[in-house]
């Protein structure tokens, strides 16, 4: 599901990908539904490519949302982004993720971290898995 939900340089929000054509992809914005070319000349990346810093790996971003997911018991996180603290906005990715680099994520990567969840929740989005590996769970349980 990560894989077709797209952040665009320089345009707010998240965008799902519809369509593709000769130079540009046709996005709809996940906020009002609009629709509107994205050349290849924007800044085009995939959440599912995404990943944040920890100590050891990288951790791919469909684990840090589930597990915020998790600690939200699915539902949006509570927290006012223009006021909060940076010692709040650590404590609280430090509670989804231990072990992230406290050196190389920036203060700035958290709250775009948090309002891309609020959104993804806002939305009804909330199975980050992808979809062939959930069909491989269910497989192995299966022949088990």
């Amino acid at each position: 599901m990560l894989k077709t939900i797209l952040s665009i340089s320089g345009k707010p929000g998240l965008y799902k990908l519809i369509s593709q054509g000769r130079n540009m992809l046709i996005v709809e914005s996940l906020t009002d539904k609009k629709r509107f070319p994205a050349y290849g000349n924007e800044k085009i990346i995939s959440l599912g490519d995404i990943a944040m810093y920890t100590d050891t790996d990288d951790v791919p971003l469909k684990e840090v949302l589930a597990a915020m997911k998790e600690k939200e018991n699915g539902a949006s996180v509570v927290m006012d982004l223009k006021k909060a603290s940076a010692d709040e906005l650590r404590a609280y990715l430090g509670e989804v993720l231990p072990a992230f680099d406290r050196d190389r994520v920036y203060l700035a990567d958290i709250k775009k971290l948090i309002s891309w969840y609020n959104l993804l929740v806002s939305c009804g989005m909330t199975d980050f898995e992808d979809a062939t590996e959930a069909e491989e769970v269910i497989e192995e349980k299966a022949e088990e």
